[in-house]
């Protein structure tokens, strides 16, 4: 990703830290943005994620897609250069 595209919570700005914070229903403790809010134990896909209050965010829930600031930015190079790269043959003329 690029330097520009950032983790934080939407509604206090607080970044994590890496820290394994999260536990999901099935009780594994991970860090959700090392796999983008999918538990590595049981496959859940989760799709909000809690502020950690207690290393010093607010505690509030957000969906988890809005903690990555400028993600839309770096989709639409993405998708761009792939689209570039896709040799798309012509259609014959008539069709």
């Amino acid at each position: 990703m690029e330097e520009n595209v950032k983790i934080c919570c939407p509604k206090c700005d607080w970044e994590p830290d890496g820290g394994q914070y999260w536990m999901c229903n099935c009780g594994f403790v991970w860090d959700t943005f090392s796999t983008a809010a999918r538990c590595p134990s049981c496959g859940k896909q989760h799709e909000e994620t809690q502020c950690i209050d207690h290393v010093g965010g607010c505690g509030g829930f957000s969906s988890h897609l809005d903690w990555y600031r400028n993600l839309d930015k770096w989709v639409k190079k993405e998708v761009k250069e792939s689209f570039e790269e896709v040799a798309v043959p012509a259609l014959p003329a008539g069709e």
